[in-house]
């Protein structure tokens, strides 16, 4: 058993749940106004948490894209404050009822939307998560409870805090947001118990958390898991446009779960393509591994082996692979992405078509960049993860998914007659 009385805190969050569930839109839409000022206004605060933070961090030679997601700068916390307002302006799911259908004894039945209750959060690295969970889990009417990793707990416990005051200026109770304290490992086994009080689980973070979360928990789990993402470049591709794509998905910010990790080349632009945009990754510094097909096209670079198909390098690190065939390329995909995000290149519309309905994946996009994976450029405000399974909830999670249906039913004295 850890120290910290987790049990104690989802007991409070439970409590909570139940009054965000009466809270109407105004009220949480003024509390998501008010968490996006106070971490502007207190932004000092936790640029300061931030700063011990990276600093040990770098103490402990963690590598650059580790520190990258850890940081947070004045443009990323102003980028939280945004999500949580544009989250305000958002339609909200709860109480929506899509439709309702008459039955011939005169009953009216229909589905409402209605938040899932308490939601946990284990997650690794990014600060940014607390605030973009805290506001969609408000929005949606459910509580939250946060468990940061120990490289984060400064961070996290500022932005934490201030956003708990802040729900609680406007009359919401503060166990609606809470962040667990301590970096105690026991806590999360704990948390992963507690099936009475929590009714979600989200793991957000490496492989080594998301297993251990799977396997150790007795409530419901919607895993972000790793992001192994490709694109391919098709035969008759605009090549310039491929480069600037598979440029923009590997270097703009390669320790993300939405950075390509894989390149493939339909062989009849390979010649073409390949030794110009190897250099210019090259240049940016990303290390390059290929394929054998690559390799005699780029002299130099280093032998892709069979475990770099495989791997989320999260890193300026590229695996290329030149491919026979569209159908080829469909295979690798299907063989190891991690379906999360996959992107073509392409002028033709029939093989753009057989890509968005072949490719099994959370998102897929065609003449675009896998970077644009994300909530909040789809339009859905922040996100809570990037669901890589098909229950309940696959690809960016925002509010609806954030939520279940109940049925309802309207009747005028009916009952069952016991002969149907």
């Amino acid at each position: 058993m850890s120290g910290f009385d987790i049990r104690g805190m989802a007991r409070a969050a439970r409590a909570a749940s139940q009054d965000l569930a009466r809270a109407g839109g105004g009220t949480k839409n003024a509390a998501l106004h008010a968490m996006a000022a106070g971490l502007l206004a207190q932004g000092e605060r936790v640029l300061a948490a931030s700063a011990e933070d990276v600093a040990e961090a770098r103490a402990a030679a963690q590598p650059a894209a580790f520190v990258d997601r850890l940081t947070v700068t004045g443009a990323r916390l102003e980028g939280m404050a945004r999500g949580l307002r544009q989250i305000a302006d958002l339609p909200d799911p709860v109480g929506e009822i899509p439709g309702m259908w008459r039955r011939p004894n005169g009953l009216l039945v229909g589905r409402m939307r209605v938040p899932l209750g308490v939601i946990g959060i284990i997650y690794e690295s990014r600060p940014n998560v607390t605030a973009d969970a805290g506001g969609l889990c408000l929005k949606s009417g459910n509580a939250v409870i946060l468990r940061g990793g120990r490289e984060a707990l400064r961070t996290n416990a500022a932005i934490g805090g201030i956003l708990s005051a802040a729900a609680a200026s406007v009359g919401l109770p503060p166990a609606a947001l809470s962040v667990v304290p301590t970096p105690d490992r026991g806590v999360v086994k704990e948390m992963l118990e507690l099936s009475d009080l929590i009714d979600l689980i989200i793991p957000r973070g490496g492989e080594e958390l998301i297993r251990t979360v799977r396997e150790g928990s007795r409530i419901p789990v919607i895993a972000h898991d790793k992001g192994l993402c490709h694109t391919y470049v098709d035969a008759g591709a605009d090549l310039a446009m491929a480069a600037e794509i598979a440029h923009n998905a590997k270097v703009e910010r390669p320790g993300v779960c939405n950075a390509m990790e894989t390149l493939l080349v339909h062989a009849g632009v390979a010649e073409a393509f390949l030794p110009g945009f190897v250099g210019r990754l090259q240049r940016a510094g990303v290390q390059v591994r290929g394929c054998s097909r690559t390799q005699a096209l780029v002299p130099g670079i280093r032998p892709a082996v069979d475990a770099d198909w495989d791997t989320e390098y999260l890193d300026l690190v590229l695996s290329v692979r030149v491919v026979a065939s569209f159908e080829e390329a469909v295979a690798h995909i299907a063989r190891h992405g991690s379906g999360l995000a996959e992107a073509i290149v392409t002028g033709d519309h029939g093989r753009a078509m057989r890509f968005l309905r072949e490719v099994d994946a959370g998102a897929v996009f065609v003449n675009a960049s896998t970077r644009f994976t994300d909530g909040y450029e789809f339009g859905m405000g922040a996100e809570m993860g990037i669901s890589t399974q098909k229950l309940h909830a696959r690809g960016p999670m925002g509010l609806t998914e954030l939520t279940c249906q109940k049925f309802i039913v309207l009747g005028e004295g009916q009952v069952r007659d016991s002969r149907s």
